[in-house]
């Protein structure tokens, strides 16, 4: 991404897009270790689900395993990305 960023915009740095995609980045990382949902208009949004416990089965032995909680994150693309993608 960074490489076809730079290469696309010629008067900035390779350097310079690093930085910025990685800022990006890493504000919707910590936005989402708060909790707290990230909107980019026209391409998405990032949210964590949360997952509550549950009992599953190995399914090599049959054996009930218990599966603790967990949140993962989640990305639901924005109308504007959906059908860029269905063209």
């Amino acid at each position: 991404m960074i490489a076809k960023l730079a290469a696309g915009y010629p008067q900035l740095l390779a350097k310079d897009v690093e930085f910025a995609v990685n800022v990006i980045l890493d504000a919707i990382s910590k936005s989402m270790v708060k909790g707290e949902r990230t909107e980019i208009r026209g391409f998405g949004s990032f949210d964590i689900n949360h997952r509550p416990p549950r009992t599953a089965r190995n399914p090599k032995t049959g054996e009930k395993v218990a599966v603790p909680e967990k949140c993962v994150p989640h990305f639901k693309a924005g109308r504007e990305l959906r059908e860029r993608v269905d063209r």
